[in-house]
């Protein structure tokens, strides 16, 4: 497990490039975190790894569920599931489409799955109200467990 602690959304932004640069498509991603934790920060970075920066381009999907962006390194899908109210959501954004494309999938509200994904890196945000710190949590899911 990689463990970082953020001072600042500007440091939880280079954490999430820092990230984002190691990532290679096919990739999913499953944020967890409280709201306001920092999420899409974080989600920002790894987008701006991927060569598209920007607070006007890179946006939470919460009401649209999914942003798709298109940049010079792949596509990336953006799921938001805080809104999901049943599977069928899921299904009418095309979800298992988007897990089997060859592209990062980066899944904010990941805790309100119904089923695991395997093969998945894991990215749990906590934040401290008090000191105003965010400790990220990294782990990946293994892909072989012989």
């Amino acid at each position: 497990m990689e463990v970082y602690d953020s001072p600042s959304e500007d440091e939880t932004f280079r954490i999430g490039e820092s990230f984002g640069s190691r990532l290679r498509p096919p990739a999913t991603v499953l944020l967890t975190g409280d709201l306001g934790a920092g999420k899409t920060v974080f989600v920002k970075g790894i987008v701006a790894a991927f060569g598209i920066v920007g607070d006007e381009v890179v946006r939470s999907p919460s009401f649209s569920l999914v942003n798709v962006y298109d940049t010079p390194a792949g596509r990336v899908y953006h799921v938001d599931l805080y809104r999901l109210n049943s599977s069928r959501d899921l299904h009418s954004i095309g979800f298992e489409e988007i897990l089997a494309s060859d592209a990062v999938v980066i899944i904010e509200w990941a805790e309100k799955l119904a089923f695991p994904i395997a093969d998945a890196f894991h990215v749990r945000i906590l934040a401290d109200a008090a000191t105003g710190i965010r400790r990220l949590e990294i782990t990946e899911t293994p892909t072989n467990t012989d």
